[in-house]
């Protein structure tokens, strides 16, 4: 049988090569994170010549950075092809231009990490310093996603000149405003690498000034989550009513938790700062209410999602409260990946109220708990979100079929997934409330006695990390048997329809020029005054911690 692909075979293509580093990614990542868990339990030594912060940052940058943004951009560009049409001749080739772009960014900053040149634990974070090459290599991977960021808007644009007077498709809209939050985003990134630290680390400058760079990272740090949320609630949203069977709960609404989430995530890096002297307090307190505003769209989200789960029950007969329960395709991978991933952002989300709280985040500052957050988040929500995408966009875009068997192991590995983190992640936060350091390998604290207390929750990690780690396995066989060997056929790109209530868009939702005005004047309202307090109060170096740090 031949297959029929749902998408142009010259964008599939483009979205494909994304996916192939992506899962590289996922399985050497998987494989680093293995490591830091068995080392962290105590009960493994690395080979000579493996520092165990060359493995931290080796799991930080591959999946944190390098799968998430290989796979959105891959999938952002599907759902274009799909929902507004192939791209142009000029914009996949622009897109092959940023996908190199990226890829060339990404085996030098790993040759780097490999040679121990690059062990900052992932971020950019002076006053540690790595090589220039490192964060050469990685600027590129920022400025090649900004070339295809602006494919994707220029298809996008391209889109409304060639339909006037419509609204733009959602999940056209959705991937448009997910990337104007990382480009918008990066710009603080860019300035302290470009700025700052590629001067001091090739010698130009002496110094540099470690609370400037910090909070530059933080204004990127933070929106960074939303980099990785949103494109698992463009799925959400857009994806899962579908496959369901079901209709989005409302167009609007879709749009207007977007809309949010670009203006709430980018003024509130200070939260991340909380314990950083060199920032006046009131600036603190309104950057930390600022980021109470984003559950905002995080409650609409689940609003509309579980309406649209119970409309479609009721449709199916389901009677009383919670009978639309039953009558969900619990038996669908395509379903039970980002619906798990939904769950597990809860108490994800719980977390992240806790980090943001002045008060009981100094319980947990820099403690194993952050780490735990974080697998709630991106390794969970997104992570199976990610995953559950996978299991249908693969083969549709290149004419193949998910097997019922195939789905069997899917399933089989959204349960390893799901297990693994629970492991993981509760023994961290359990971990974190007893103080366990965030980033220390075992060598580190063994033999303090507070440590005896972490102990069994760093064993529990070990577990999980091992689960996890045949869950990544796994994870690579379906997407290696999806791509390549699964039978021809044709399978669905589920777009989901609005449902024939919902209240028609209003223009102000289709129009991001007014949105991204408003971002902007938050972002200056959020930190002008702290950037002149900052540069104006700098001072001298000294010893201990202070904003002014040399080489080292």
């Amino acid at each position: 049988m031949k297959g029929v692909a749902s998408i142009d075979k010259r964008d599939a293509k483009l979205t494909m090569a994304h996916l192939y580093v992506a899962f590289v990614a996922l399985f050497l990542g998987a494989t680093a994170g293995l490591l830091q868990t068995l080392v962290r339990s105590g009960k493994v030594t690395l080979p000579a010549g493996i520092n165990y912060y060359q493995v931290l940052t080796v799991h930080g940058v591959l999946l944190g950075l390098v799968l998430t943004t290989f796979f959105i951009i891959g999938f952002i560009i599907a759902g274009q092809s799909k929902v507004c049409g192939t791209l142009s001749a000029g914009e996949r080739r622009f897109g092959w231009i940023g996908y190199w772009m990226m890829t060339i960014g990404v085996a030098i900053t790993a040759t780097f990490i490999l040679l121990g040149e690059g062990s900052v634990l992932y971020t950019m974070y002076a006053p540690l310093m790595a090589h220039p090459l490192h964060y050469t290599g990685l600027t590129l991977v920022v400025v090649g996603s900004w070339v295809e960021g602006f494919v994707v808007f220029h298809r996008h644009a391209r889109w409304k000149k060639e339909n006037p007077g419509q609204t733009t498709p959602l999940l056209s809209f959705m991937g448009v405003a997910t990337l104007i939050l990382w480009l918008v985003a990066c710009l603080g990134l860019a300035t302290t690498v470009l700025v700052q630290i590629i001067p001091w680390s090739i010698g130009l400058v002496p110094t540099i000034d470690v609370l400037i760079s910090r909070t530059l990272f933080w204004y990127f740090g933070h929106p960074l989550v939303y980099f990785w949320l949103m494109p698992a609630y463009m799925a959400w949203y857009v994806i899962i009513p579908k496959i369901i069977g079901g209709k989005i709960f409302s167009d609007s609404l879709a749009r207007l938790s977007f809309v949010l989430f670009l203006l709430f995530s980018m003024p509130v890096g200070f939260h991340h700062q909380l314990l950083e002297p060199g920032i006046d307090p009131f600036w603190k307190y309104l950057q930390v209410v600022l980021t109470y505003l984003v559950v905002i769209p995080s409650l609409m989200t689940a609003f509309s999602l579980f309406a649209t789960f119970e409309l479609r029950g009721r449709e199916l007969g389901a009677t009383g409260i919670f009978g639309w329960w039953k009558k969900l395709p619990w038996k669908d991978a395509r379903f039970l990946a980002p619906f798990l991933g939904m769950l597990l952002f809860i108490p994800g989300g719980a977390g992240g109220i806790v980090n943001a709280s002045h008060q009981m985040n100094q319980v947990v500052h820099n403690t194993i708990w952050i780490t735990g957050h974080f697998h709630l988040t991106v390794a969970s929500a997104c992570a199976l979100t990610f995953f559950g995408i996978t299991f249908w966009m693969v083969p549709s875009i290149t004419g193949r079929k998910l097997t019922e068997k195939m789905n069997k192991v899917a399933l089989a590995q959204t349960w390893l997934w799901t297990i693994g983190m629970v492991f993981m992640s509760a023994s961290m936060h359990a971990a974190g409330l007893f103080g366990a350091p965030r980033r220390s390998a075992f060598s580190t604290y063994a033999g303090n006695e507070d440590s005896l207390a972490w102990i069994p929750y760093q064993i529990a990690q070990a577990v999980g990390g091992t689960i996890l780690f045949l869950g990544a396995l796994l994870m690579v066989v379906i997407f290696i048997n999806l791509a390549f060997f699964a039978p021809k056929g044709e399978e669905e790109f589920p777009i989901g329809e609005v449902h024939e209530k919902a209240e028609k868009v209003p223009a102000i939702f289709d129009n991001f020029k007014v949105w991204i005005a408003v971002t902007f004047t938050l972002i200056l309202f959020a930190y002008t005054i702290p950037f002149i307090d900052m540069i104006q109060n700098a001072p001298p170096g000294s010893p201990g911690f202070t904003n002014v740090i040399g080489r080292q």
